[in-house]
């Protein structure tokens, strides 16, 4: 028995090396390219290292690994890294935090954007990055580590469902907040998209009973509060800073909208939401 569970531990160690292999960059997956030094590979506890310190970004986004080399062609040099950030969510979410919303998106993955000096894109769990020197405009070479990349890396292309729970309609911006939903610490992670009239957020909890605890928080929380019909719970309350709040539990999902203009009704804006939560 003793040397059965080791093999199996030994099966597993020797399988996970494998996968994480799977998804490790090397420069000959675009023609041209030569390694310049080392693979780099981190974790949780060595990241800041290679981020000069500027690594928190990550692990609120569920940072795992990163796998990196750095490649060259002539004078150009790519840094290029790949992070496991635990799940889509994370994945989306963090490319969601870095993408330029001045610039066009790039149809590779779950989503990517090139700029001139500069390729990211999230697909399945991973999240993906080249820098690029020296300065000048090295789109061309990027699209070609896009599709290869896109080949290397497994997981979904699809974005995260929540994305099409939100009304499009005059809608700003849309990310996964990786924490205090709201500026709520009741509110550990979910989605808020940014209306003129407000804000629409889906907190995405574990359990229906985790969700359940939570919205007896947030009663306590905001005191002073209405009781609605919706859902499996709801209520209404006001907040300084977050105008006419509607909260409602959906199963292990709490839901809802914080209206900052007269012209918005966050019952009816919360009950069209919740109809579109699957």
């Amino acid at each position: 028995m003793l040397k059965l569970l080791l093999g199996l531990t030994v099966c597993t160690v020797a399988w996970a090396a494998v996968d994480d292999q799977t998804v490790a960059p090397t420069c000959s997956l675009v023609p041209g390219w030569t390694q310049d030094g080392q693979p780099r590979f981190y974790t949780t506890d060595n990241l800041y290292e290679y981020m000069d310190g500027n690594s928190e970004g990550y692990f609120s986004y569920n940072f795992q690994n990163m796998h990196g080399i750095t490649c060259k062609r002539g004078e150009a040099t790519f840094v290029i890294d790949i992070s496991d950030m635990g799940d889509p969510d994370n994945a989306f979410g963090w490319f969601g935090a870095t993408r330029d919303l001045r610039q066009a998106a790039y149809p590779v993955g779950m989503g990517g954007q090139i700029v001139p000096r500069r390729l990211i894109f999230a697909k399945g769990k991973y999240y993906v990055e080249i820098a690029a020197n020296p300065e000048g405009d090295h789109t061309a070479p990027l699209k070609e580590w896009a599709a290869a990349l896109d080949k290397l890396v497994p997981g979904t292309t699809s974005p995260p469902a929540a994305l099409a729970w939100f009304p499009t309609e005059n809608q700003q911006t849309l990310n996964l907040v990786p924490e205090s939903v709201l500026g709520l610490r009741i509110l550990k992670r979910g989605y808020v998209a940014q209306y003129d009239y407000g804000k629409a957020f889906v907190v995405l909890e574990d359990t229906p009973s985790s969700a359940a605890a939570a919205m007896q928080s947030l009663r306590q929380r905001f005191a002073a509060n209405s009781p609605v019909k919706l859902g499996d719970d709801a209520f209404e309350s006001s907040d300084k800073y977050l105008g006419r709040i509607c909260f409602v539990r959906t199963g292990r999902y709490i839901a809802g909208y914080a209206i900052t203009a007269d012209t918005a009704d966050p019952f009816l804006l919360t009950r069209e939401l919740i109809g579109r939560i699957r």
